[in-house]
């Protein structure tokens, strides 16, 4: 509501100041108007035309104009009225500032008479500007022992109006300290005061805060406020005060140079600078100053010389205790010197050795010392004594001396040195004792071979090492000294495959270190064992040897092998059947491929790399096996072509790819009816194509007819003689049943390995499949015929069976 009141003002002013600038006056022929400043550009001054006698179309005929110079034209004529109007806005501070008066002056040009007429615009302040501080907030630090009326300059205030509309005055909140005057000219800057009206107590308020309020006299009246921040500052009133007159303190005689006597302490109820104490010795002797010291901050009284109770046994110091500005206090501080048994005994070697050899009988004199004490009486009276664990004993002679011998047999690889420690120990109160240090150095003899830290050593290096290769290093550790425990390194000769084993491996004679001098295979040999020997350098030499068992690590380095299905000799592709009728699921074949790597670099896995017909068959991860994944559609090729990927698990792996076709019909004369109906060339050679088909197709079935009566045969005669051996008590007694297959063992057989004739239509070569059989459920274990059994059935069934499978390996191979 205010804003709008100070509004509808100011818009009044401005109307009233319109209506005085319509008036002129002429004085001496010079024309004047009064307007108020912050008028909008094209705001009414005066009717120019009518004050130069002129009507408002004449101004633009007879080429009236206004012409000033060095100044930014204000005013502008408006040939249509014939008025004086403004040509922006017009703002009195930007154009006289602080003059009471603000006058433009300027003049009018009529051309065609060349007559000039001087304007004189008087511009009119109003209150558009309230009073400004140059900070908003201002620290003021005053002493409380200020003097009252005291004056404290603040921040400068002014404000850009002039007259009424001016800075007026300005007030402080209320408070019962603190009053401001503002002394200066009407106009221009303010430089307001503080006045102290009345005496301040840091003690009982620290910070005053108040608010500064500047107002102009315009109407409505404009003001603005800033903050005051007042911090008493403290006055030196008080000097400091120590915490007690005398002190006194007793100390033994043997305290340590730099040890604490005693702390004085003295308070100061100032604060800042006024409350730093510092502290002084007054009145010293030169003994004082040299025997303690005082810490000037902290008043901490410390040794800077050994007391001696025999020289003095008393101190007194004075001690000053200051405040910055000069107050002070003293007091007193009395020591007293307490008598100590502070004469340690001493041990003098009168003869001795430093070094003894460790075949040295027990009774042995070592050392002769003398021990002696300082003080007198119980002070005086000294023992000494060593270690017990130590293979050493003291004897006593006369005045005070005594003999370190020896009584046990020394070894100096259990212990080269002792530090013998002689304590000497008065009968003081308490106690004083002093040690001596003896370091005795037992000599060597070669009487210790050299040692390996393990029995033996394992080594595991991969294959295809590069030669000359670092693999292991050994050390033996012998307890003897110098010469008798360098230790030399060799090998124990061995051969290896009737190889000497120095062409294998050799080793460095002075480090240990073993190197490969050839590049290992795991395929050719997996591990060697040696032994290696140590011998040191003692007269005469003492040697130990310790075996080493080194490992070769199979690494990837043998692709995998595919088996089956085996790539024809003559280029052309293996072709698999399936039925049209195929279930999901079905088998289709399988692909058997190995790797000569162990462990994961010949675990293997399979993948379909790429299918003529995407979604139709998919490979066992593991497996290997091909089976379809929907059922077979009219739609889909007589012809589909697999290519499936063998991939080991090494690092980084390898891998191995084979190509398969799977003619998709329900039978061997659908597969020549399909092959028939397919578009191929017409030459010379299509009508033998059918033929070879044919006779291929009728051979094979011959070979597995063959085949399966062959290994009935010899099934039938193992039946037979295990008949005629029933009777025997206890030759098949140990017999384990599963060693024997009878016609239902055939018959799962038969069922297991089925075969496949697969034909190409696209070639003149012709491939029979057959699925590698499950030979576990049906034929006798291998492991069991290489083990040796007193029965001769079993070596001459064994000796059947490997027949058998030399049959069916021929029957497979002639496929």
């Amino acid at each position: 509501m205010a804003v709008l009141q100070s509004r509808w003002h100011y818009c009044g002013l401005i109307l009233l100041f319109v209506l005085l600038g319509t008036l002129w006056e002429a004085r001496a022929g010079q024309i004047h108007y009064s307007i108020p400043e912050e008028l909008d550009k094209g705001s009414f001054v005066g009717n120019i035309a009518r004050d130069l006698g002129l009507e408002p179309q004449e101004l633009a005929e007879r080429g009236v104009r206004i012409v000033s110079r060095g100044r930014t034209q204000l005013f502008a004529l408006n040939s249509r009225s014939g008025s004086l109007v403004t040509a922006g806005r017009i703002d009195r501070e930007e154009i006289c500032a602080q003059r009471a008066r603000c006058l433009v002056n300027f003049n009018i040009l009529v051309e065609d008479k060349l007559n000039l007429f001087p304007v004189e615009v008087e511009i009119m302040d109003i209150n558009d500007n309230a009073p400004r501080f140059l900070r908003e907030e201002l620290e003021v630090k005053i002493t409380e022992n200020a003097a009252l009326s005291s004056r404290f300059p603040l921040m400068e205030v002014y404000d850009p109006d002039v007259g009424v509309n001016s800075l007026q005055g300005c007030k402080l909140s209320e408070n019962s300290h603190f009053s401001v005057e503002m002394p200066g000219k009407a106009d221009g800057p303010k430089y307001p005061e503080l006045v102290l009206v009345r005496a301040l107590d840091r003690e009982e308020q620290a910070i005053h805060h108040l608010v500064f309020t500047a107002f102009d006299g315009g109407d409505p009246a404009r003001s603005s406020v800033a903050g005051i921040l007042v911090t008493v500052l403290d006055a030196n009133d008080n000097a400091p005060v120590f915490t007690q007159p005398v002190y006194r303190v007793s100390v033994p005689e043997n305290l340590p140079v730099g040890t604490p006597v005693l702390s004085v302490n003295a308070t100061d109820q100032d604060e800042g600078i006024h409350a730093e104490v510092t502290y002084s010795l007054v009145r010293i002797t030169e003994k004082i100053s040299k025997t303690f010291c005082l810490n000037v901050l902290t008043g901490e009284i410390s040794t800077s010389a050994i007391l001696d109770y025999e020289d003095t046994s008393f101190y007194e110091l004075d001690i000053e205790a200051r405040d910055r500005p000069g107050l002070q206090d003293r007091a007193k501080v009395l020591i007293t010197i307490l008598d100590v048994n502070d004469n340690v005994p001493e041990v003098v070697v009168t003869s001795g050795s430093r070094s003894v050899a460790e075949s040295t009988p027990p009774g042995t004199v070592i050392i002769l010392f003398q021990v002696y004490d300082r003080d007198s009486g119980l002070n005086g009276l000294v023992t000494c004594s060593i270690s017990e664990s130590l293979p050493f004993e003291l004897e006593k002679s006369v005045d005070n001396y005594y003999r370190l011998v020896t009584n046990t047999v020394l070894d100096r690889e259990q212990v080269s040195t002792y530090n013998i420690t002689v304590t000497a120990t008065d009968k003081g109160m308490p106690p004083l004792s002093t040690e001596m240090f003896i370091s005795l150095n037992v000599a060597d003899i070669n009487d210790n071979p050299p040692a390996f830290p393990h029995t033996s050593y394992s080594v595991y290096i991969p294959e295809n090492n590069p030669r000359g290769a670092s693999i292991f290093s050994v050390t033996a550790h012998d307890p003897d000294n110098r010469e008798n425990a360098q230790v030399t390194y060799s090998l124990a000769e061995d051969t290896i495959q009737g190889v000497p084993l120095s062409s294998y491996i050799s080793i460095n004679s002075d480090s240990g270190i073993l190197y490969a001098l050839h590049s290992f295979d795991y395929e050719q040999f997996r591990d060697l064992q040696l032994r290696v020997i140590a011998s040191d350098s003692g007269d005469p030499p003492l040697s130990s040897n310790v075996s080493l068992s080194i490992f070769v690590l199979d690494q990837n380095d043998n692709t995998p092998e595919i088996l089956y299905p085996a790539l024809p000799t003559d280029g052309s592709t293996g072709v698999e059947l399936a039925p049209r009728s195929a279930e999901p699921g079905y088998l289709v074949t399988k692909v058997v491929a190995v790797d000569r790597d162990s462990g994961q670099n010949a675990w293997l896995s399979y993948r379909l790399l790429k299918a003529s017909e995407p979604g139709l068959f998919a490979v066992g991860l593991h497996t290997g096996e091909v089976r379809t994944v929907r059922a077979l559609l009219d739609r889909d090729a007589l012809k589909q072509s697999l290519v499936v990927a063998v991939q080991d698990h090494g690092q980084p792996p390898l891998s191995a790819t084979v190509t398969l076709t799977v003619a998709v019909a329900d039978s061997i004369p659908d597969v020549l009816a399909d092959l028939g109906s397919l578009e191929v060339p017409h030459d010379s050679d299509a009508s033998g194509l059918t033929l070879y088909l044919v006779v291929a197709v009728a051979a094979v079935s011959s070979v597995f007819l063959a085949f399966v009566i062959v290994l009935l045969a010899l099934r039938l005669r193992h039946w037979h003689l295990s008949r005629l051996l029933q009777t025997s008590e206890s030759g098949l007694a140990g017999v384990p049943a599963s060693q024997f297959v009878g016609v239902d063992g055939v018959r799962a057989f038969l069922q297991t390995y089925s075969h496949e004739v697969s034909l190409t239509a696209d070639s003149r070569g012709s491939h029979v499949i057959f699925p590698q059989p499950n030979y576990a459920d049906t034929l006798i274990s291998q492991e069991s015929c290489g083990k040796s059994e007193p029965l001769l059935i079993q070596e001459d069934f064994c000796k059947e069976q490997d027949s058998a499978v030399q049959v069916r390996l021929i029957a497979f191979i002639l496929i």
